[in-house]
């Protein structure tokens, strides 16, 4: 493997290792600055970045569901029986 290829490649594990700190804009600027030359020149990186921002949009249009309430008695025992059975038929 050629050298320059290597310390491509460990800049990466660099980027990939600090990228939601550089994403939420938690790092210092110059660290920011180092981080956009080498993404923008590194198709790897960019598609891993776009992969990561368009992950970020999808969970933030989901969003949080209310939590449905507990389970009535029936209902739990008839689950629980119904995983049990579940449970014996892979033995």
């Amino acid at each position: 493997m050629p050298e320059q290829e290597h310390q491509h490649s460990l800049e990466c594990r660099k980027i990939f290792a600090r990228l939601s700190e550089f994403l939420d804009a938690e790092l210092p600027p110059e660290a920011c600055e180092q981080f956009r030359s080498h993404i923008e020149g590194c198709a790897p990186c960019i598609e891993f970045v776009e992969s990561l921002k368009r992950s970020i949009s999808l969970c933030h249009e989901y969003g949080t569901r209310e939590v449905p309430g507990s389970l009535d008695g029936e209902t739990r025992e008839r689950l629980l029986e119904t995983y049990r059975k579940m449970l014996a038929a892979r033995k």
